[in-house]
């Protein structure tokens, strides 16, 4: 239910509503159909991204393409400096205590 409420997910179906409403009573149109062939990509990239979410919430591999996969990356990196910098820290005050 948490993702259902995602603002790409909601922006996606508001622009929906509104694109239909403009072409309802309109002749199709090459714009038209351009304008639904961009709303269904926007809508998909959406539902992909809380798909991600979902995964990464899970704990499941997540596709290095996706926006998720950058955020964990940064994260891992992150931890991996932490800790390397608290071990020459360590090893820093283990060599003054030896002088």
């Amino acid at each position: 239910m948490r993702y259902l409420f995602s603002t790409g997910l909601i922006a996606a179906i508001t622009a929906g509503v509104r694109l239909l409403r403009g072409t309802r009573e309109e002749p199709v149109t090459w714009r038209a159909l351009l304008s639904w062939a961009s709303w269904g990509i926007t809508l998909a990239l959406a539902i992909g991204a809380v798909v991600d979410m979902n995964r990464e919430r899970r704990g499941v591999l997540v596709d290095a393409d996706s926006p998720q996969s950058v955020k964990k990356s940064r994260k891992a990196q992150r931890l991996q400096f932490r800790s390397q910098k608290a071990l020459a820290d360590a090893q820093g005050h283990a060599k003054e205590r030896r002088n």
